[in-house]
């Protein structure tokens, strides 16, 4: 498990080019789902553990806060800065990260699984093939042999 996590923090932290881009491709495709999920669950847990009455979603810091004529705050003329969007848009990056990263280790693992099987069943034919039987050794005739002879013969006497 602590693997698993360490892989998923050099992923996020690096990552190589063609991840990011199946990342981008598949982060687009489960962005609805990751939104939902985390909107519609996680952010009522997260509300319901800080105090039940709008959680996050209340959570603002005013920089210059406008009220309008009935004394409400106006949120259009005001400047604020918006926590609980920001730790939303946090958890549904790391949800989506999470879920690219299970896919391409997934990717990954079958890829090098087919690789290792390939390799296998090459050296699996190279021990089943027949070893090619040796090349009969060339008929000498009779008179290629008498020359050869007689050849080395006067080699030996021009030596002399």
């Amino acid at each position: 498990m602590r693997k698993f996590f360490k892989e998923f923090k050099e992923f996020i932290s690096k990552g190589n080019v063609l991840d990011m881009a199946v990342g981008v491709i598949i982060g687009g495709a489960f962005s609805a789902i990751v939104t939902a999920l985390t909107n519609q669950i996680l952010m009522p847990i997260i509300n319901w553990v800080l105090g039940g009455d709008g959680g996050l979603q209340g959570a603002y810091t005013f920089l210059i806060e406008k009220k309008d004529a009935t004394g409400a705050i106006d949120f259009e003329n005001s400047i604020y800065i918006d926590w609980g969007a920001f730790i939303t848009a946090i958890i549904n990056f790391l949800l989506i990260a999470l879920v690219l990263f299970i896919v391409i280790k997934v990717i990954n693992s079958t890829k090098n699984r087919l690789e290792a099987l390939k390799k296998k069943n090459e050296v699996v034919e190279e021990k089943t093939q027949p070893e090619p039987e040796p090349e009969p050794e060339p008929v000498v005739d009779e008179n290629t042999e008498l020359l050869k002879e007689i050849r080395d013969l006067l080699k030996e006497k021009s030596k002399e």
